[in-house]
């Protein structure tokens, strides 16, 4: 550990010197946030609505006046034909059309079950299902308001229940994700330049002259990117409280332990780079090419794995966001305990046993 200790002195040392390399350890992570953070949103407003109202009544206008008022809709026109209402579709000047028949007033008055037609525009299959389960919920509390107590009472009362995101706001689905995807991409390229660096000055040579073992030399290489990392994350967690309104509903010790893992294996991945890669802009695009695409495509944090064909889901448990996302998202919106994340625990820090151990073995042959 002495040993382990005085590299990394050394590396602390040398990231001192390069102030800007330093800055963007801590400050380019908080950077990024910001930026996927405010331009990474599912939530779908101001849907471009025409309204087709045959019926002209003041029910017909309140059940418009419902869809309008809700701040998901926009209307943009009144129709009077299909033809128009297609036309408008076509060019992309409304999204969405809402058909109210003849008879729409006086059907309501009397309790009877009233049609509602909803034309949407299907060219984003993802947009026209998020904004047909909008007006599949307008129409629902508009038609219980009209009806006014008036005909029987539905057979069913269905009264939904959402938890630990009872707004549906996209941020708390993102923000998550952004926070391991951010961590994940700074710690890897962050040491995967390290050793090629001591390559390229030349000092390498020096290290493998001195009497250090070389699993001390990845461990003192690791510690100060991993005490910068997790300061980084750090800033990054709380400026998502702060800016985002992630809250925090379970352990901070936990937390920190499932962060520290991830860092490390991460830092690990970084180092294993390192030593396969001869320049700095070869392990840069190594790094990227490592850390960006497995965290975006396979870690769950856009797209859903269930969702994923079987060779590719098999593919996701190499994948160490896998795992982060499923602690940091149980421990920060459930506050759930660490006894009941303990898999996705354990499977990180095989991970980071398993990346330092091929970066030494990978070092140690390269030393020989």
């Amino acid at each position: 550990m002495t040993r382990a200790l005085a590299v990394g002195r050394k590396e602390l040392r040398q990231i001192r010197r390069d102030r800007r390399t330093l800055l963007i350890l801590v400050f380019v992570p908080a950077f990024f946030l910001l930026l996927y953070g405010y331009a990474l949103n599912f939530d779908i407003r101001h849907v471009a609505l025409a309204v087709e109202d045959r019926d002209g009544t003041p029910q017909s206008r309140a059940l418009v006046s419902a869809f309008v008022n809700s701040s998901y809709f926009d209307r943009v026109a009144d129709v009077f034909s299909p033809a128009e209402a297609e036309r408008l579709l076509d060019l992309n000047d409304a999204r969405a059309v809402l058909v109210i028949a003849e008879g729409f007033g006086r059907d309501i008055q009397s309790g009877r079950t009233v049609p509602v037609q909803v034309i949407l525009s299907g060219d984003n299959a993802n947009t026209a299902t998020t904004v047909m389960g909008y007006a599949s919920n307008i129409l629902r509390a508009a038609g219980a308001e009209l009806a006014g107590g008036q005909g029987q009472p539905p057979a069913l009362a269905v009264e939904p229940r959402i938890w630990y995101n009872p707004e549906l706001r996209s941020t708390l689905f993102l923000v998550p994700g952004l926070i391991a995807y951010i961590a994940m991409i700074t710690a890897v390229a962050s040491t995967a330049l390290s050793i090629v660096r001591e390559k390229e000055s030349g000092t390498m040579e020096q290290v493998r002259m001195a009497p250090i073992d070389t699993f001390s030399f990845i461990v003192g290489k690791t510690i100060p990117y991993f005490l910068i990392a997790l300061a980084s994350a750090a800033i990054v967690i709380l400026a998502s409280m702060v800016l985002f309104g992630l809250p925090m509903r379970g352990n901070w010790m936990a937390l920190g332990l499932a962060m520290s893992l991830f860092l490390i294996g991460a830092l690990a991945t970084g180092l294993l780079i390192s030593t396969v890669a001869d320049t700095q802009q070869v392990a840069f695009q190594m790094a990227l090419l490592v850390s960006f695409l497995p965290t975006i495509m396979l870690s769950g944090f856009i797209f859903p794995i269930s969702s994923m064909p079987t060779a590719l889901q098999l593919v996701t448990y190499l994948v160490p966001a896998r795992y982060f996302l499923i602690v940091l998202r149980g421990i920060v919106l459930k506050g759930a305990e660490l006894a009941h994340l303990l898999p996705q625990v354990a499977a990180l820090a095989v991970y980071a046993a398993a990346m330092l151990g091929l970066a030494s073995i990978r070092l140690a042959r390269q030393r020989a």
